[in-house]
Parts: structure tokens; C-alpha cells; sequence
């Protein structure tokens, strides 16, 4: 290809690019010969931040599935992450983190929350329940809401199921003969990418003992 004529104000452009890249380049390298001889103050950083987090722990007292734990915390640790971190209890899962999804639902004293919407600090003194409780896991027998769902082909992915299940054990306590306009209302809360809900309900109609719909 031929040389193209380069006017000056072309070449005074050209001169300046190269010059600010030189300049650029020798105080990158001027840079980074005072970082390589400057005294590491890494270690000292990560001290200071050690102990700033430690200064910030609580003790926290929960019972979890009957079984009392005693932890050290952050004030910022939400109790899905306690519940799978500190105690192991991956049951309990975490889609959204956002409480829309309802896959982190557990029991608080009972009543259906949103794990992932409460600090584990919150459950200070309280009694937290999983879906872990529901069976023994060890080939032992299911709980009546696990097996009407085996059996009503309730579940798919099993994603949202354990939060799903949480989420219906207080509810059929407070309505033992629900129907089907109450359970959808019930699980309006719980969304299913999988199984568009309708084994879901027809599981819960089984499990309690009404004949679901065939």
C-alpha cells in the first residue's frame, strides 16, 4: 500500500499521541517501582478489618428444629445464610433473596417467614423450624405432606418445594379442610418455575385425605 501524505497538522497530532503515551507508560513504571519498594501494609489492613468484625459480633440463643445453638454473628448475617453456613441446614434454599420466590420459607415460632428478609440476630431467644424436621432423612418415614407430594407428582426440579412444604404445615393447622381456592392462595406466595401448581394443590387435597381431582 502506498505512503499516505501526513499533513503537519496530522504529524503535530501524531507527535503529541506518542509523547502522552511515553508519558503515560514512564509513570506507570515510576508507579509501580515506589508500590514495589513502599512497607506492605496488607497484613496490618487485614488486622485492623479482623478486628472491627469481631467488635461487631453477637452471641445469639435459637433453637433449631429442638435443638439449642449458641453463635457468635454479624449484625448483618441473614438467618437463610446462619441456617446453611453455621448449622449446615441446606434445606433451606435461596432463590431470590428478595422475599419473593419463597424458597427460604421456615417456621419462626410457628408461623411461615422469609428467611432471607430476617437478620439471624432477629431469632435471638426464638424457635426456628426447617423443612429438615419433616424427615428424618435416613430412609425413615415421610411426613404426610411429603409423601401426598411423591405421590401426586407434586414436584419437579424440587427447587421450591422445601419452602413450599414450610409454608402449608402451619397453614393446614389453621385449615385442616382447605379448598382449592384457599390452597392457591395459600402458595400465592411460592412461586414454581416447574409444575404450574396444579399437581401442588391435588397433593395437598391428598394429604388431607380428600380425593383429588383425576
Amino acid at each position: 500500500m502506498a505512503n499516505l501524505p501526513i499533513g503537519p497538522t496530522a504529524s503535530v497530532l501524531a507527535a503529541g499521541v506518542a509523547a502522552g503515551i511515553v508519558r503515560r507508560l514512564t509513570q506507570g513504571h515510576a508507579l509501580a517501582n515506589a508500590d514495589r519498594h513502599a512497607p506492605r501494609r496488607g497484613r496490618c489492613s487485614f488486622e485492623r478489618y479482623r478486628e472491627a468484625v469481631l467488635s461487631q459480633l453477637h452471641t445469639i440463643s435459637v433453637t433449631v428444629n429442638g435443638v439449642p445453638h449458641q453463635r457468635q454473628v454479624e449484625p448483618r448475617l441473614l438467618l437463610s445464610d446462619f441456617l446453611r453456613s453455621a448449622l449446615g441446614l441446606t434445606g433451606t434454599h435461596v432463590g431470590c433473596e428478595h422475599g419473593v420466590c419463597g424458597a427460604c420459607t421456615v417456621l419462626l415460632n410457628g408461623e411461615a417467614v422469609r428467611s432471607c428478609l430476617m437478620f439471624a440476630i432477629q431469632a435471638d431467644g426464638e424457635q426456628v423450624t426447617t423443612v429438615e424436621v419433616l424427615s428424618p432423612g435416613d430412609g425413615g418415614q415421610l411426613h404426610p405432606l411429603q409423601a401426598a407430594f411423591r405421590e401426586a407428582h407434586g414436584v419437579q426440579c424440587g427447587f421450591c418445594t422445601p419452602g413450599i412444604l414450610m409454608t402449608l404445615v402451619p397453614f393446614l393447622r389453621d385449615h385442616p379442610h382447605p379448598g382449592d381456592a384457599e390452597i392457591r392462595e395459600a402458595l400465592s406466595g411460592n412461586l414454581c418455575r416447574c409444575t404450574g401448581y396444579q399437581n401442588i394443590v391435588e397433593a395437598v387435597k391428598l394429604a388431607c385425605g380428600t380425593a383429588p381431582d383425576r
